[in-house]
């Protein structure tokens, strides 16, 4: 009789991930994983308790690779090159977003990137709240379009309608569509981020009181 095989974490990750970018994360269960590596259910309760230790395997497995060294440059670029790298992780497999902030507090690769972030803000002289609130924009920002450029793509068939409404009803939002189709992904995220940031300056200088 053959031995039973035996994984790694990666393992698991890997095939929970090929469940997930296939079939979406709904369809996320121990029952799908082990279908996927051709084994019994109860044989993958030999290596995870359940589907919250799944996930956060898949949040690493996604991550394990973003680099959370800032760059040379001012707080603002690097900023801005800890939240791109992210976002080019995560990217390819959208369907993790929603993970990576059920498990921010547990993913081992979530805290060392925050924890780069928060190095770079409080370098930049952002101390107490406006540093929480300085790193909860920028984590909206960031899941935001992540979510957008899933879920509602300028590029996508809704822009395309609002883009043909009647435009002696709803002009602007006729008019903006028609613009926002030209706009690519990449270009969406940055100007968005570099008008945070703007805002995030300003913010940093303004009177505590």
């Amino acid at each position: 009789m053959p031995r039973p095989r035996s994984l790694s974490h990666d393992d698991l990750a890997a095939a929970a991930l090929a469940v997930i970018d296939r079939d979406g994360l709904a369809a996320l269960s121990m029952r799908a994983v082990a279908v996927e590596l051709g084994m019994g259910t109860m044989s993958l309760y030999r290596y995870v308790s359940d589907r919250e230790q799944l996930e956060g395997l898949v949040v690493e497995r996604v991550l394990a690779g973003v680099d959370v060294s800032p760059p040379p440059g001012s707080w603002t670029d690097q900023v801005t090159a800890l939240v791109e790298r992210v976002r080019a992780a995560v990217r390819v497999h959208p369907e993790v977003v929603p993970l990576t902030m059920t498990h921010r507090h547990t993913s081992a690769a979530l805290l060392r990137w925050t924890e780069a972030i928060l190095g770079v803000l409080a370098g930049a002289g952002f101390t107490g709240r406006r540093r929480v609130l300085a790193l909860r924009a920028l984590l909206g920002h960031l899941v935001g379009s992540l979510q957008l450029e899933h879920l509602g793509p300028l590029s996508g068939a809704g822009t395309g309608i609002m883009a043909g409404l009647p435009r002696e009803e709803f002009p602007l939002l006729a008019e903006t569509a028609r613009e926002a189709r030209e706009v690519p992904p990449g270009e969406e995220f940055g100007q968005g981020l570099a008008v945070l940031l703007a805002g995030l300056r300003t913010f940093l200088a303004m009177d505590e009181g």
